[in-house]
């Protein structure tokens, strides 16, 4: 029995923050079920009908993040009127995403549409909650219809993968993954990379991953759980937007490459654009990485940042 006590004990130590957020999660979903049932709202999910539970949803996440983590969010001025692409790290759990969702909603009154991964739409008892959050599952038709419509549309190229398998090194893991560069050039709207400081100092996954790689590789789920919870300091930062060029057009690299087919040109126009497109979204990321976190990440460093004045 004391041994059962003890090693329950530890289960709840490593994952009790992780598995209070999934039930506030599903809390919110319950809520907004109530609120629709009561109100017999039948408007979409993202319509202004809901923007008053919106508002109190977004209070709830916004004190939560200020009470635990400190939460700060710069760099909203480089957030363009109109629509463009966020492109974000991903922490082991994205909860500092929802932070920046929830200040950004509350500060400016803005929907931030979010791609997120397939597996997140069979998740029972969600979908309400996905649809006033705007989250999507990030096809291209469907990406390029929200920036039409004038929305912030954030993605993560690395996704589950990096979420599963990043640490405190913060290596990017986006691989060969450059749609949202391809989504941006058709649009013709900028992409924001965002980066937040110290997400994997608050949660990690455990280091042996070759067993959790081969298995998420097969069935594409996240099988592995997060642990920790520490009220790390985040700091969100956004960086300055990698702005669309209509300069550059296929006529230009005529002069240039013209021993090229004018089918085989336009496909190399758009490899290159999309190459360039990422490229400068990777090394802008990376960059915010850089330059506001230590690295290898320290979890005693980044519980300290909360009483650090300075930075603020």
């Amino acid at each position: 029995l004391i041994i059962a006590s003890l090693t329950i004990c530890a289960i709840l130590v490593f994952f009790i923050v992780p598995l209070t957020i999934v039930f506030f999660i599903y809390l919110t979903n319950i809520l907004l079920l109530i609120y629709q049932r009561n109100n017999e709202v039948k408007a979409d999910p993202l319509s202004d009908v809901w923007d008053s539970v919106r508002k109190s949803i977004a209070s709830f996440w916004d004190l939560y993040a200020r009470i635990w983590h400190g939460y700060e969010l710069h760099g909203v001025k480089n957030l363009p009127e109109g629509p463009g692409i966020l492109v974000y790290y991903h922490g082991a759990i994205p909860i500092d995403y929802l932070y920046f969702l929830s200040r950004l909603f509350l500060w400016k009154k803005r929907i931030c549409l979010s791609v997120a991964d397939h597996f997140v739409f069979r998740l029972p008892g969600l979908k309400l909650l996905l649809g006033v959050t705007g989250v999507i599952p990030g096809t291209r038709e469907e990406c390029l219809t929200a920036l039409k419509n004038g929305y912030l549309v954030s993605i993560s190229p690395g996704g589950v993968r990096e979420a599963l398998f990043s640490d405190e090194s913060y290596q990017l893991m986006w691989g060969n993954r450059k749609g949202f560069a391809q989504v941006a050039l058709e649009a013709k709207v900028p992409i924001i990379p965002m980066y937040t400081q110290n997400v994997r100092e608050g949660y990690r996954m455990f280091k042996e991953r070759r067993f959790f790689r081969q298995l998420y590789e097969s069935t594409r789920l996240p099988f592995t759980p997060p642990y920790g919870g520490l009220p790390v300091k985040f700091r969100t930062y956004i960086g300055k937007p990698i702005p669309y060029d209509p300069n550059i057009t296929a006529e230009e690299l005529v002069e240039k490459v013209s021993s090229l087919s004018l089918q085989n040109l336009t496909t190399y126009f758009v490899l290159y654009c999309k190459f360039i497109f990422s490229f400068q979204t990777k090394t802008a990321v990376q960059a915010l990485i850089s330059k506001h976190q230590t690295i290898p990440g320290n979890i005693w460093k980044a519980l300290l940042e909360r009483f650090d004045k300075r930075r603020k």
